[in-house]
């Protein structure tokens, strides 16, 4: 058991970004006009530069050399984004790219001409097959209003829309649900915190009241800074982020010291959390039609992601318990160490960034 905690341990160490939540994607915003399609695609510098092997990706945020590439550029992006109106294939016209320094990003400016407004668009991106993980958020825009986001990955990189109409709230609930119990799967510091707070084990009914407060306290924050209300930088956040679940990690260990203060730390260290799920939220850009529902349905999302969790570990912990006290106590040693382990590997990491 010991080298199987330790084995998990070392993959997600192996597996985790600095971010802990960063996974590869692109951005392309469509905004219809009366001319053609103003098309923006916002992309980091580490895909674009895989198709130019003597490049390094911060090479690309150089004006000089982003100039020598330009043409090189163009070609790769509009072979990868196809848009099709009323069945009539447009051609893309490169306007500009703007590196974003301070992401490491590119923004590409493209325009698709068209004689008269379609009705119907068909889009169809990939922009960087290379990685099958990567993820494109589209968003379709009305002038500045966001009326619609898809989201394309895998071999799932088509997408037909009428032009002007609003995506169902039916729709929004879906797609946001999903983004959020995605995004508790691949942020393995929120996984560790929740393991982490689980270790002592406990009754059904002290374990629910745990994971209640840091959903509770979360939800508060996630929708604070989602309206903008309170909205702390991502560099302050990340790190306390990763000495929460060093904290909870280094109370498992010491093991149980008179009253138990797990409810008060999912609380308190819940309220940074929402903050970390709100950044993911506020990069994926909300539809204004339906803001409340998507983030309810994100949030639901993450609820039900963090109740799988849950529903796993916390039944193992107590068969454990149940077989051999002995082998429990290593169990939850070896796991607090490595729960701390890993907090303390991400608070370096970020704070170095």
């Amino acid at each position: 058991m010991k080298q199987f905690l330790l084995a998990i341990l070392g993959t997600v160490l192996s597996l985790s970004p600095a971010g802990a939540h960063v996974e590869p994607t692109s951005f392309v915003d469509l905004r219809p006009g009366p001319s053609g399609l103003a098309v923006s695609i916002t992309a980091s510098t580490t895909d674009v530069a895989h198709d130019l092997p003597s490049v390094e990706p911060a090479m690309l945020l150089d004006a000089t050399t982003l100039a020598a590439q330009r043409s090189v550029l163009a070609e790769t992006i509009s072979a990868r984004l196809h848009i099709v109106a009323d069945g009539q294939s447009l051609d893309a016209e490169l306007i500009d790219i703007v590196p974003i320094s301070e992401k490491r990003d590119l923004r590409f400016e493209l325009h698709y001409a068209w004689p008269a407004a379609p009705d119907r668009i068909r889009v169809q991106a990939r922009l960087f097959p290379y990685d099958p993980r990567h993820r494109t958020f589209l968003n379709i825009y009305q002038g500045e209003a966001l009326l619609r986001q898809e989201t394309l990955e895998g071999g799932d990189t088509l997408l037909e829309f009428q032009v002007g109409a609003e995506q169902s709230i039916a729709v929004v609930v879906r797609e946001f649900v999903f983004e959020g119990i995605h995004h508790i799967f691949i942020g393995p510091d929120h996984i560790l915190f929740v393991v982490g707070l689980m270790l002592l084990g406990g009754s059904v009914g002290r374990i629910l009241k745990i994971i209640t407060a840091f959903t509770i306290a979360h939800s508060i924050t996630l929708g604070l800074a989602t309206f903008r209300v309170l909205n702390p930088p991502a560099a302050v956040i990340e790190p306390i982020i990763a000495l929460s679940i060093v904290f909870v990690g280094v109370h498992a260990f010491l093991g149980k010291t008179g009253r138990d203060p797990r409810l008060l730390f999912a609380f308190c260290f819940g309220l940074i959390h929402g903050f970390g799920f709100a950044n993911v939220l506020q990069q994926m850009m909300l539809p204004r039609h339906a803001l409340g529902w998507s983030l309810f349905a994100f949030n639901g999302g993450v609820e039900l992601g963090q109740g799988c969790i849950v529903a796993v570990v916390a039944p193992l912990l107590a068969l454990v318990r149940r077989a051999s006290p002995p082998v429990a106590q290593r169990v939850v040693a070896t796991g607090a160490l490595g729960v701390t382990a890993a907090g303390a590997f991400w608070f370096f990491q970020r704070i170095m960034q």
